[in-house]
Parts: structure tokens; C-alpha cells; sequence
């Protein structure tokens, strides 16, 4: 009985890997993780007709810039905080 559960974990683990690089790929979304937080931001589209994937483009003039584009600007950023983030000291080390 516990082969048989060692074994069916071995194969569900890649499985859910699998969907969930699926998903984030699917929803145009990129994962960063560490121990205080989770964070899914949204990537440019590469289908996208008016930036092709480069999430942007330059506006000329005395200060150029880069104008993103709405494919990806206008969706939320969604975060996940898991351990607080301790403290600055005050002082210095040494």
C-alpha cells in the first residue's frame, strides 16, 4: 500500500507542474516565489498587433519614452505575502 502511494505522488507532482506552467502561459502570467511572497505579473502577448510582444513602444520627442502597451499595463499584479520581511536596523553594522 505505500508503493502504491509513493508512486501515484511521483506521478501527480510532474502533472500538477505541468497544468500550472500551462496556466501561467495560458494567462500571459510570470511566477516569481521566495519565502515572503508570491507574486504573478502580467507579460506582454506576443500576438499582440499593436506592440508584438515587446510590451511597448518609444514616443519620440525631447524626452523620449516608453509607452507600454494596454496588452499587459492595464492587469493586475497579484501578490501573496507569506513572511514578514524583518526589519532594517536602524544603525550601522559596524
Amino acid at each position: 500500500m505505500r508503493a502504491r502511494t509513493t508512486l501515484l505522488l511521483a506521478a501527480v507532482v510532474p502533472l500538477a507542474a505541468a497544468t500550472a506552467a500551462a496556466a501561467l502561459k495560458a494567462g500571459h502570467l510570470e511566477l516569481y516565489a521566495d519565502r515572503h511572497r508570491i507574486r504573478l505579473t502580467p507579460v506582454a502577448r506576443r500576438s499582440c498587433p499593436q506592440c508584438h510582444g515587446d510590451g511597448g513602444w518609444w514616443v519620440t520627442g525631447a524626452d523620449p519614452e516608453m509607452e507600454a502597451c494596454g496588452c499587459w499595463s492595464n492587469r493586475r499584479e497579484l501578490r501573496i505575502r507569506l513572511l514578514p520581511i524583518p526589519p532594517w536596523p536602524d544603525e550601522p553594522p559596524f
